[in-house]
This record gives structure tokens, C-alpha cells and sequence, in this order.
């Protein structure tokens, strides 16, 4: 499955949502130190609930260890200095998603180490400057998943609903209840 790096990350509560979200996708988690909090962070631990055991963040000490721990992957710079849209890659499970810093964005010289087919961006309305970090990696290792299918993944219900939502490879199919009681999980 992929690989979320958050470079040099500032807001606990972003990269506790981020642990979640690779804990619920398989993905996984990297960090590269300066951190702009400590691992021990009330905010980190209470956005990341009990997930933290299911997805444990690999640390990186600096961007060119890191960089060095990925060498043969291709990594996607997501920025919002990309005129590439993060849905038109054709993503595989081995891909690496690098976003930066939530006050800064990536380091130019960062970003410009990526080949230009390697730096994508979120659609974003005119006049807007970001979005958060945390919903940002969400729509970026959701777009990726949907691509290869949702491996692993599972059906679920909708909460207050008759409806059960089945993943059926690159659709989603809304079945009854009825219907959901005969699927294999």
C-alpha cells in the first residue's frame, strides 16, 4: 500500500488525523523531523485515538534520509505549485504521496527535485490558498485507493441508513440490508 510522508509537519491535531487515516486505509506513515510538536502531544493522541497501535509513524531524522529511504519509488509531490490534477496520475500501491509543512507548503528546491509529471495538486477555487493538511492526504490516498480498487477494503454501513455500500472494484454499489447479508465480507 502507499506511503504518506508529512514534511517537517507543525499541527498535532493534522498528523493524528493522518494516523488515522493510514490506519484505516493501510497506508503508511512518515514524518521527517523538524516536527513542530512532540509525539507525546495531548492534540496528536486524542486526533489519533487508538489508531496509533495500527499505524505506527516511521521518523525520519532529515528530508535527504528520507528522501534516501525511498530511493526507487516514485514519489508525488503534492503542492499547490502543480498545475496537475491528483486524479490523472495513474497511481500503483507502491507510490509515495510527500506533502509539506501546513503554514509553508514544500521547500521550492523540494518540489523542483520532482519531475513536473510527479507534482500534483488538489482543484481548489480561485482565490484559495490550501486546504488543510490533514483532508488533503485524505483526498490524495483516497483517489489512489479508488484507482487500484480498494484492495483489502470492505463494505460498510451507512450510519442511520438501510443502505449498505459494497466496494465492486473501481464503483461502489449502494445494496439493501437485505441484499449486504449475503455478501462475503
Amino acid at each position: 500500500m502507499f506511503d504518506v510522508v508529512l514534511y517537517e509537519p507543525e499541527i498535532p491535531p493534522n498528523t493524528g488525523n493522518a494516523i488515522r487515516l493510514c490506519a484505516n486505509t493501510g497506508a503508511r506513515l512518515h514524518l521527517v523531523r523538524p516536527l513542530g510538536f512532540s509525539l507525546r502531544d495531548s492534540q496528536l493522541q486524542r486526533a489519533g485515538l487508538d489508531y496509533h497501535a495500527f499505524a505506527q509513524p516511521t521518523l525520519h531524522a532529515d528530508w535527504p534520509s528520507c528522501l534516501d529511504y525511498f530511493k526507487g519509488r516514485r514519489i508525488f509531490a503534492v503542492t499547490s505549485r502543480s498545475t496537475q490534477r491528483h486524479d490523472l496520475p495513474e497511481y500503483s500501491a507502491q507510490d509515495v504521496f510527500l506533502f509539506g509543512p501546513e503554514t509553508r507548503g514544500l521547500p521550492a528546491p523540494v518540489i523542483d527535485a520532482f519531475p513536473v509529471s510527479q507534482r500534483i495538486r488538489l482543484p481548489m477555487r480561485d482565490g484559495s490558498r490550501s486546504l488543510n493538511l490533514s483532508n488533503a492526504v485524505a483526498i490524495v490516498v483516497f483517489e489512489a485507493w479508488r484507482q487500484l480498487g480498494f484492495p483489502e477494503g470492505t463494505y460498510f454501513k451507512v450510519p442511520g441508513s438501510m443502505f449498505n455500500v459494497q466496494s465492486t472494484g473501481f464503483k461502489s454499489a449502494v445494496v439493501s440490508s437485505r441484499q449486504a447479508a449475503n455478501l462475503e465480507p
